[in-house]
């Protein structure tokens, strides 16, 4: 089983609509609290549709579940916590919400994990991958574009 991740900002449209065609994903699963920011530029939640669709043929998903709280979002960003801290957080909550029960693996196969962060190292779209590769009791390869 393959699971990507994306980002979308530091990029241009061009570049990271081609990753995902050339990985061959087939559905953008959005894991933002909000994706609908002006911010969001090509990467809003309708635009995106549309063009997922239209260049690829790739379906669009939003899903809350993985996604962060705004609390746990604002300790981090506008509080400057720490990544541990809110890895740790964050990792409690998808504990929590029991994401690796309550979604199908199967959804994922060849899906792609969107959230902004350029990289993935501080991303919760990593964390997300990670934790449902370890909790699924399969083989899954975690591939960052």
């Amino acid at each position: 089983m393959k699971i990507f991740t994306i980002g979308f900002t530091q990029t241009s449209a061009e570049n990271f609509f081609a990753r995902l065609l050339d990985a061959e994903v087939s559905r953008v699963i959005d894991v933002r609290l909000n994706n609908t920011s002006q911010l969001s530029g090509f990467a809003k939640a309708r635009d995106l549709t549309y063009f997922l669709k239209a260049l690829g043929g790739i379906d669009y998903w939003h899903e809350p579940l993985l996604a962060p709280t705004a609390d746990i979002l604002d300790a981090y960003r506008k509080r400057k916590g720490s990544w541990s801290d809110y890895e740790r957080r964050f990792l409690e909550l998808m504990e929590r919400r029991r994401i690796d029960e309550r979604l199908d693996p199967a959804f994922f196969e060849h899906g792609c994990l969107l959230c902004s962060e350029a990289k993935p190292r501080h991303c919760h779209r990593r964390l997300v991958a990670e934790y449902l590769a370890g909790r699924w009791g399969r083989p899954v390869e975690v591939r960052h574009l």
